[in-house]
């Protein structure tokens, strides 16, 4: 007769324990980022046909291997701010092969007027979020989850502001329109911004907060405008007025300073440089006037680099 051994239960018991422990930690530990990467499209419409110019940019972005794409902006200054077009250029961006976010810039709302010539800025920026954030997946064929700013109660107007995690890397749009955060000089006119200043702080706080208790080592930020640049080197015409990024670039300035891992602001300034420009951890890139593609690496120092574009097929940016 086989003789049971005593500590055998306590050997498996152990085991157990060890597994589970392993387990646990494999579930609970932050996923390494994998290498990838990703599309900009940041100035289509500064073209004398931004429609065409933004169909092309998606053509060739769809043949390109991308993550995803994010596209800011989706008319010029001069166009009209019709429920019309803006269904229209929400089609264009539904059709793309690849997932597409949407990053607002101020030319989509800031200079809407009524037919009285009034501004119609804040009903047309109402429009717009109903339109292109009106769900928690991204536009285009290839679907992905975001995690919008308008889950939270208070917050709840701010559906523009948008976050998602690939490969390890947290990635965020912040609504900052190129106009100056859209300061107005006039006195008690300044409602939007002023709101918008308090939901924009609160998001940018909850990024890094994010990526700090998870140990991600990249958050890549996409604005319209580059915050981080002096009001006189963004728009010399406004010497001597408020500069409407001060509190967003301190803020952005010390967040970064106290995190560990990389920080990409991705903007769509015009006649800035092509390359990433690092501050520190701290780095800013203009996108292209066609489109960005921006490679992620982790066996490079700096995370995140320009990659060049994969040949498009010739038929691929011709528009039927």
């Amino acid at each position: 007769m086989r003789r049971r051994n005593p500590g055998q239960p306590r050997s498996l018991l152990l085991a157990a324990l060890t597994l589970m422990t392993l387990m646990f930690t494999c579930l609970s530990a932050p996923a390494a980022a994998a290498d990838f990467s990703f599309g900009v499209i940041g100035q289509s419409f500064i073209h004398n046909d931004g429609e065409t110019a933004l169909r092309n940019a998606l053509a060739e972005s769809d043949a390109d291997n991308l993550a995803f794409v994010v596209v800011n902006g989706i008319k010029s200054a001069s166009e009209s701010c019709s429920d019309r077009l803006y269904t229209e250029r929400r089609s264009i961006l539904d059709e793309a092969q690849n997932g597409v976010i949407m990053s607002l810039a101020a030319n989509d709302w800031v200079p809407c007027k009524n037919s009285a010539g009034k501004s119609s800025a804040i009903e047309r920026l109402n429009q717009i979020r109903e339109l292109f954030y009106d769900s928690d997946m991204s536009l285009g064929a290839s679907k992905l989850d975001l995690i919008r700013q308008s889950a939270s109660p208070k917050f709840r107007e701010y559906a523009e502001n948008a976050r998602w995690e690939i490969g390890g890397i947290l990635f965020a749009t912040v609504n900052l329109p190129i106009n100056n955060n859209h300061y107005r000089s006039d006195g008690g006119r300044n409602g939007e911004y002023e709101d918008r200043l308090i939901a924009n702080r609160d998001w940018l706080q909850r990024l890094f907060a994010i990526a700090k208790n998870q140990k991600l080592p990249g958050i890549v930020l996409f604005t319209d405008a580059n915050p981080l640049l002096p009001l006189l080197q963004r728009a010399p015409e406004l010497r001597g007025q408020r500069d409407g990024f001060n509190e967003v670039r301190q803020l952005i300035t010390t967040l970064s300073a106290k995190y560990a891992g990389r920080v990409l602001l991705v903007h769509s300034q015009q006649h800035a440089p092509r390359n990433i420009i690092w501050y520190g951890n701290l780095g800013t890139l203009g996108s292209d006037v066609n489109w960005s593609k921006i490679g992620v690496d982790t066996a490079r120092p700096t995370l995140f680099y320009i990659a060049e574009h994969k040949e498009a097929p010739p038929s691929a940016t011709q528009h039927q």
